[in-house]
């Protein structure tokens, strides 16, 4: 895990929303159900630091949600006794096999420094045998050279961490690699950009796998952005201003609580006092992002809480979230999630009942 990291606008407040009819939303599992079971392969040399987001996201319990089961089951799993991470900090003992794969449902490869030593082939097995049963895997950070080692990224897009780019794509031309993005979600494999990215990936497997509103409540736990698109650059071309007058903390949240209104690109640059120009400039700058994309991130994210909470309309929905249209949303929603509106109703909202009405 190379040593310094990519400097962000902090996260501003979510817009207000009426007060929650469901508390506790529906996890994605029913109950009685055995909790969706995550194992991490944690072999010579790798990055402690992708080893806890793993853990912090996917084995801690969340009695803060007040569900009847926990969201996911986290085994980790060494190809030998012993293990030393990165700097021989910790050592890893006491935990199972690489046989322990065989039963997840998601497989987490984390990275390590020395990116030319291929990965054991004990490793590359455990990620072909569970990518060929058809569970999903994940890298972290640059264990998305263990991925493509093992096969499984040829003629698929990917990422990894940026400054690991150009080796990568010399060792694995056959991967479609996006080396300016968070992360790339392939469906059935992911893989996230260097250290940080790897929460904003592990939030997007939450809000996947159980919905914006669980995925939002982990976030506040974490005291991190609820969603930054995987789209969203690395890193940005300057550190933050140290100029109050150009930090977009103020303009961000004052547009958060306006959110389901009309606002467009030109009312945030008149809010901001800037040339639509300049603050297209400090949106690339600070948050890696457009005004634009991020103003529709914030909507479909909206939505997608109403829709967990039980609202019926799909144009109420719409409207509220700022997205307009039943139209626009159905387009932006399958874009985000995959899913129709219905269908993520279904799957994430308070109850199972009939499809959202226009």
């Amino acid at each position: 895990m190379p040593q310094g990291s990519s400097q962000h606008a902090s996260p501003s407040p979510s817009p207000t929303l009426p007060p929650n009819p469901n508390p506790n939303p529906r996890p994605a599992s029913s109950p009685g159900r055995r909790p969706h079971r995550v194992a991490v392969i944690v072999d010579e040399g790798t990055n402690p630091f992708e080893v806890g987001v793993a853990t912090e996201l996917f084995g801690l319990p969340r009695p803060e949600l007040g569900l009847p089961e926990p969201l996911y089951e986290l085994t980790l799993c060494t190809p030998t006794p012993g293990v030393r991470m990165n700097h021989g900090f910790f050592t890893l003992s006491g935990v199972p096999g690489l046989d322990a794969v065989d039963d997840a449902d998601t497989l987490v490869v984390p990275g390590r420094p020395d990116n030319v030593v291929p990965r054991g082939e004990a490793v590359l097995d455990a990620v072909r045998r569970t990518h060929t049963r058809g569970a999903r895997v994940v890298s972290l950070c640059t264990g998305s050279f263990a991925l493509a080692e093992a096969g499984i990224l040829d003629g698929r897009r990917a990422t990894t961490h940026w400054r690991w780019a150009d080796l990568f794509r010399e060792l694995h031309p056959k991967v479609l690699l996006e080396p300016d993005v968070l992360f790339v979600d392939e469906g059935d494999v992911l893989t996230a950009a260097g250290s940080a990215a790897a929460l904003d990936l592990g939030l997007h497997i939450v809000r996947r796998d159980h919905g914006a509103e669980i995925a939002n409540a982990v976030s506040r736990r974490l005291v991190f952005a609820a969603h930054r698109d995987g789209g969203q650059r690395q890193f940005v071309e300057r550190p933050l201003p140290d100029v109050p007058d150009e930090s977009l903390a103020p303009l961000l949240a004052w547009a958060q609580a306006r959110i389901g209104e009309p606002l467009t690109v030109a009312d945030l640059a008149t809010h901001a006092a800037v040339s639509p120009a300049t603050l297209h400039r400090r949106f690339r700058a600070q948050l890696g992002t457009t005004p634009l994309a991020w103003l529709t991130g914030e909507r479909v994210a909206l939505a997608c809480r109403l829709i967990e909470r039980g609202e019926e309309r799909l144009d109420v929905v719409a409207e509220r979230s700022g997205l307009g249209t039943a139209a626009n949303l159905r387009a932006r929603l399958r874009r985000e999630t995959g899913l129709s509106p219905s269908a993520y109703r279904r799957r994430f909202g308070p109850a199972a009942g009939e499809p959202l009405r226009a």
